[in-house]
């Protein structure tokens, strides 16, 4: 299994992809730990493929598919920093209680 490392979480604000904030869904010790504050809204939504970690964008520029073929998953949540803990913020029904934050 791989994780894609071309695409990750983000800031949300004023607008959804917020610049300046990234969760990366791998280990990158040359990226600085970020401190998380009451209030900070962001995504998390890894890609993760059965093979390789690479993907090609398709020409509809929106399609992204693995290069090698393999199988993949993508999923989003957001989540909100609060004093005491964390939110998610787009939890459907059938997942109450079963995301431990």
């Amino acid at each position: 299994m791989s994780v894609v490392r071309e695409f990750c979480g983000h800031g949300v604000g004023e607008q959804i992809h917020e610049q300046g904030f990234q969760v990366l869904h791998y280990d990158e010790p040359s990226v600085a730990d970020e401190v998380l504050v009451p209030g900070l809204t962001f995504t998390i939504e890894p890609m993760l493929n059965f093979g390789k970690a690479e993907v090609k964008t398709l020409p509809d520029q929106w399609t992204v598919v693995t290069k090698d073929h393999s199988l993949s998953a993508q999923w989003e949540h957001t989540l909100l920093v609060t004093k005491d803990g964390v939110e998610v913020l787009t939890l459907r029904p059938e997942e109450e209680g079963k995301i431990p934050c």
